[in-house]
């Protein structure tokens, strides 16, 4: 079945499987028109109009609510959509998906406690960062005591189901350094680029969204550094940067599936090249190498959570639940 990235899958395809299996369980709203656009011939011709990597039904429908589409039935956001298209086509021409989910260090949180410290982070993909600081948030693991950080409670509280394999730690690491890689960064100061994460929370998600408020203006009072250009091109010389004496961690969320399958080959060989660990949080047939554990139970849409290639969990998307499969110790040293 093909994803919903998927450029060499038709438009009609890709919309079919956001919505039955990426979307169902997680917004009605996007299920809806996404399912309405599948069958849809007039729509389709419409966003045949971008280029194939721009017709990702997230970038589409992120572009419309970027521009105050109406959230309800399909019927009343297609009329809008037809209405408008020049101004969501142009929308979608200049932005990328570059959903900053917060919440997604709580899936990072239990295999970087397992880490030696201290931490040198280095996001790829990193959109602004907001993954960047996993010890700067409160941590609410289902059946666990509550986490702060040390100096206080956090503005940040990330609520997450775990099992009881789950090794949720008793305190968050010490992080020492901070970077991260984006084609395009987006800066928590600028306004216009804190409305478009906005934009990229799911209709129904008003959690989400305050949370990456807050989020947000965490990190707008220290912010990280994010360099500009290909992950491929700027890895070596940004995980240079980071201090010696510190655990170099790359780590990626929902990256690699923008990728053509032989540059997520390379980019596979160029991490493992690195110092330190890799943590990938990719859909199950994304990240070169890894074989999933269909035994442990999960869902259609959850995440690959591994480790240095190795699956170390199954993980919900947008950081709501843990299913841990195992695994080895860390394979590599820092």
């Amino acid at each position: 079945m093909p994803s919903s990235t998927d450029a060499s899958a038709t438009t009609a395809e890709r919309y079919r499987v956001f919505a039955e299996v990426e979307a169902r369980g997680m917004s009605a709203t996007y299920e809806d028109w996404a399912s309405g656009i599948a069958e849809d011939p007039p729509t389709i011709a419409l966003i045949d109009e971008l280029p194939a990597a721009k017709r990702q039904p997230n970038l589409v429908f992120s572009a419309a609510r970027f521009l105050d589409a109406p959230t309800g039935r399909y019927g009343g956001f297609r009329d809008w959509l037809h209405r408008n298209w020049a101004d969501v086509r142009e929308v979608a021409l200049t932005h990328a998906t570059q959903t900053n989910e917060a919440a997604r260090s709580a899936l990072h949180l239990p295999v970087l406690a397992g880490l030696p410290g201290p931490l040198a982070l280095l996001e790829v993909g990193a959109s602004a960062g907001l993954c960047l600081y996993p010890d700067r948030f409160g941590y609410r693991y289902s059946g666990h005591p509550p986490l702060e950080p040390a100096d206080g409670p956090s503005p940040v509280v990330l609520d997450c189901e775990v099992d009881a394999a789950t090794p949720v730690p008793g305190r968050l690491p010490e992080v020492v350094w901070r970077g991260g890689i984006d084609l395009h960064p987006l800066d928590v100061r600028d306004a216009d680029d804190v409305a478009w994460l906005e934009a990229l929370v799911w209709p129904e998600h008003d959690d989400r969204r305050r949370r990456l408020r807050a989020a947000a203006a965490l990190a707008a009072a220290d912010p990280p550094r994010i360099v500009a250009g290909d992950l491929a091109e700027r890895l070596d010389a940004l995980a240079a940067e980071a201090p010696r004496d510190a655990t170099l961690v790359v780590f990626h969320t929902a990256v690699l599936m923008y990728l053509e399958p032989d540059a997520r080959e390379r980019f596979a060989e160029q991490v493992r090249g690195l110092p330190g660990h890799w943590i990938s949080a990719e859909g199950r047939t994304v990240t070169p190498g890894i074989r999933v554990r269909d035994d442990v139970p999960n869902e259609p849409a959850d995440f690959v959570l591994a480790l240095d290639g190795t699956q170390v969990a199954w993980a919900q998307p947008h950081g709501r639940r843990l299913r841990w499969t195992g695994g080895s110790e860390p394979s590599r040293l820092p």
